[in-house]
């Protein structure tokens, strides 16, 4: 029955489309951090430009509340289609750069730059699509299959970046990245028409602003409680955990732990494996849970982990160690997903989702802060800090909004 349960999405013509569309970009995105943040650590030796780097990544986090407004305007598919074009564009020109030699740190900044405009809402298009798509009894379930893509991209991705990056250089690397977004963006537009699609709100409510539209966004999430209790984690989440384990763990296995980009690797693809244990568990009894609980204690064994992982100074501990956290995280972050799908309305999902997006801009603050506490004070004690910070304010924003986060899980009961 479980079984069966983790595959029922599969039903959904336009999931068995998506579902690949969505494997291919997370493949590409690990692909490019692994090897981009290599590159840039190994030609600089500077952490500090590391996380630049990953800062850039998610500079339009700013942009992203627009992004959302633009979906409920034009279609949710038709935005993610879009952006993944763009995503294979830069790409493109990346592999270009490279293949003339003439590829520098500060152009692999610039480039990421253009991407960071649209990835952060890349995630937040999916999840707006699939709830679009699903009836509700499947979302839970949904939402896990579809974290899955990037769990499963992120180990294969790990792997063969690392793999192609070491055998061929970064050009020849950037084919396959090239190549995966194309196919990605191909098949997202062959997903078929969703709901938001085939009625765009502009035709049935007539054209108004998309100021008036951004602002009504951000409204209706300040004025809801329980949306507004899932921003706050979304943003202490990126601020504290997120830099840890996506953009330092190039400055941990070469500087820590002394190993290559192959260790680094297996750094990356633990982490995700741990993550899609966490997915598949989630999937297959998600819909019996109280999901605001779990995303709570799963959240603080997360920080705990990362506690324990500020302390470990070989390489087979920080696998154990980043595979007990991803599966953590993966309960956390599904949760979470799903929680704000089920409390926001369709005519507000893709502006909710953009504002959500917006608290991911704690990730490059969180990224850079990391850099500059690590050249003064060391790597486990900024880890230890951030662990700290993080588990403290889990318990803040339970306690806080805990009428309401706990009214989501009476309402699922009934």
């Amino acid at each position: 029955m479980a079984r069966l349960f983790l595959l029922a999405p599969f039903r959904i013509r336009s999931f068995r489309f998506q579902w690949p569309a969505d494997l291919l970009t997370s493949w590409a995105f690990e692909m490019e951090t692994l090897i981009l943040g290599w590159y840039v650590l190994v030609e600089t030796n500077s952490v500090v430009l590391l996380t630049v780097f990953g800062a850039m990544l998610y500079i339009g986090t700013l942009i992203a509340p627009l992004l959302g407004v633009m979906s409920d305007r034009i279609g949710h598919r038709n935005l993610l289609a879009g952006m993944r074009v763009m995503y294979a564009a830069v790409a493109a020109t990346m592999m270009a750069l490279a293949f003339a030699g003439l590829l520098s740190p500060v152009l692999v900044c610039v480039l990421a730059a253009f991407t960071g405009l649209v990835r952060p809402s890349d995630m937040g298009m999916r999840g707006a699509v699939i709830a679009d798509l699903m009836p509700p009894q499947l979302l839970t379930a949904a939402m896990s299959v579809s974290r899955t893509t990037g769990d499963i991209a992120r180990i294969a991705g790990a792997l063969t970046g690392a793999g192609l990056f070491a055998q061929f250089g970064v050009g020849k690397a950037y084919v396959a990245i090239v190549v995966f977004y194309m196919l990605s963006a191909v098949l997202t537009w062959f997903a078929g028409p969703t709901s938001s699609d085939v009625a765009p709100r502009s035709s049935q409510e007539g054209i108004s602003s998309p100021w008036r539209d951004l602002r009504e966004g951000i409204i209706y999430v300040w004025n809801t409680p329980r949306l507004l209790a899932i921003v706050w984690y979304a943003f202490l989440f990126n601020l504290t955990a997120f830099p840890v384990t996506n953009g330092l763990l190039p400055y941990v296995a070469k500087d820590v732990y002394g190993v290559d980009q192959t260790g680094l690797g297996y750094l990356v693809a633990s982490l995700a494996f741990g993550a899609l244990i966490g997915a598949i568990i989630l999937s297959r009894v998600g819909a019996r849970l109280h999901l605001p609980r779990v995303m709570i204690v799963s959240a603080m064994i997360w920080f705990c982990i990362l506690l324990v992982f500020a302390q470990m100074s070989t390489l087979l501990g920080g696998i154990v160690t980043l595979m007990l956290a991803g599966i953590t995280q993966s309960l956390t972050m599904v949760c979470h997903t799903v929680l704000l799908l089920q409390a926001s309305g369709q005519r507000y999902r893709g502006r909710a989702m953009g504002v959500r997006m917006l608290a991911i801009y704690s990730l490059p603050i969180g990224l850079l802060s990391a850099g500059g506490l690590i050249g003064t004070i060391g790597l486990p004690p900024t880890v230890m800090l951030y662990a700290v910070i993080g588990l403290a304010f889990t318990i803040v924003i339970a306690w806080r909004w805990r009428a309401s986060l706990w009214e989501m899980d009476d309402a699922r009961a009934e």
